[in-house]
């Protein structure tokens, strides 16, 4: 029998390409089903899209999917979409909702242990501080560029309120504050054995009471509050998104080391004044820019020039040691249009570690007025 030449094998191939036979047609719209807690998991091959970015949030097939029918610059975008029904996590105040289907720029893979111990990586997942060892970092006080392009549809409502693009900050909950009202850092190991003492729930520590889940399983359920609270975070340092009628770019700063809960310091796109803050003793919120939800470009891409020189913090001090500078500009068909011209504001969190990006949809406010917008073309360098 005779045997193909390494030539004629690649002949054969390149044939089979060039007539469409080497591969199945793919499909316009592919769903992407891997999800990823990137506070306390790595991120497996399968689970990365495009060598970037895993996904967050509700795992339906129609909620993050590549869509080959919009590209961007010759590359599939992303398309998010949330129906009536799919907001599964409960919002900022007593009886809200927030929706959630983002593709996050940061997490952590195995690599990123590879010099470290399990234990190491099994006590990051206690402290969520996995993504921590990751890519897409952008360290507290550092200056950077980014970009990004968001296609939105004539047929999305104007009465959606969603976050299609956010800057996140990055808690360490081995800040917490005791029973007495001081703030401390603990080292890993007292925050491990803390954690196998307490059940957890958001930033408070409860006494553990033994039970049993739903199908019998022995658990451990939550008793009375211990006292303790642990670090969580707060409103995203920086946003673009709608509501209430208007597009808004929000900037927020935090200088306070153990972030404070029940400070909502956030202003309202709807009625605050552009560049003029709202503040409490130790946080500041600014809408940097807003437009009328009518006069935003429809049914076209528009790209978005970012650069931020985050604020920086003095840690236990709760200063602020460098204000930070806010400038954006929007583009879209011939059109330039600098909406944020070097804009001086307070833009961060005093956590150590920094901030990282995440697109999509994050339906706050208990709307649940259906979201479906594609995004893509994102970069970040710094400056």
């Amino acid at each position: 029998m005779k045997t193909l030449s390494t030539t004629a094998l690649f002949l054969a191939a390149t044939l089979a390409t060039a007539t469409g036979l080497a591969a199945e047609p793919q499909p316009e719209l592919e769903p992407f089903p891997a999800r990823v807690n990137v506070q306390a998991d790595s991120a497996r091959t399968e689970q990365i899209a495009d060598g970037e970015w895993v996904a967050v949030g509700i795992r339906k097939p129609e909620s993050i999917r590549r869509d080959r029918t919009r590209p961007y610059e010759g590359r599939p975008s992303w398309r998010f979409e949330l129906g009536r029904s799919d907001n599964t996590l409960s919002g900022y105040a007593p009886g809200e909702t927030k929706g959630r289907a983002e593709l996050s720029y940061c997490y952590a893979t195995a690599a990123d242990f590879a010099d470290l111990t399990a234990q190491d990586y099994v006590d990051a997942q206690k402290m969520k501080t996995v993504y921590h060892h990751g890519k897409g970092i952008c360290p507290q006080g550092s200056k950077w560029t980014y970009t990004f392009a968001v296609y939105i549809p004539s047929t999305l409502s104007p009465d959606v309120q969603t976050i299609f693009a956010q800057w996140h900050g990055m808690p360490d909950r081995t800040l917490v504050t005791a029973p007495d009202g001081q703030v401390r850092r603990l080292s890993v190991a007292e925050f491990v054995a803390m954690q196998d003492t307490v059940v957890i729930k958001k930033d408070t520590a409860y006494e553990r009471v033994a039970g049993r889940d739903k199908r019998g399983k022995e658990v451990w359920k939550a008793g009375k509050p211990t006292g303790w609270k642990v670090e969580q975070g707060g409103y995203p340092p920086l946003a673009f998104g709608f509501s209430g009628g208007w597009f808004y770019i929000k900037a927020n700063s935090d200088r306070r080391w153990f972030t404070d809960k029940s400070d909502r310091c956030n202003a309202n796109p709807e009625k605050a004044g552009v560049l003029k803050p709202v503040t409490s003793e130790f946080k500041s919120s600014t809408i940097a820019y807003r437009l009328p939800f009518g006069d935003f470009p429809k049914d076209r891409w528009v790209r978005f020039t970012v650069e931020v020189d985050w604020t920086r913090y003095g840690g236990a001090a709760q200063s602020v040691e460098a204000p930070g500078r806010l400038d954006v500009r929007m583009a879209w068909d011939d059109r330039e249009e600098h909406i944020v011209d070097n804009a001086q504001v307070l833009i961060g969190r005093n956590d150590e570690e920094g901030y990282y990006f995440k697109y999509g949809i994050y339906r706050v406010g208990g709307s649940s007025e259906p979201v479906c917008y594609n995004l893509a073309g994102y970069t970040q360098q710094p400056r």
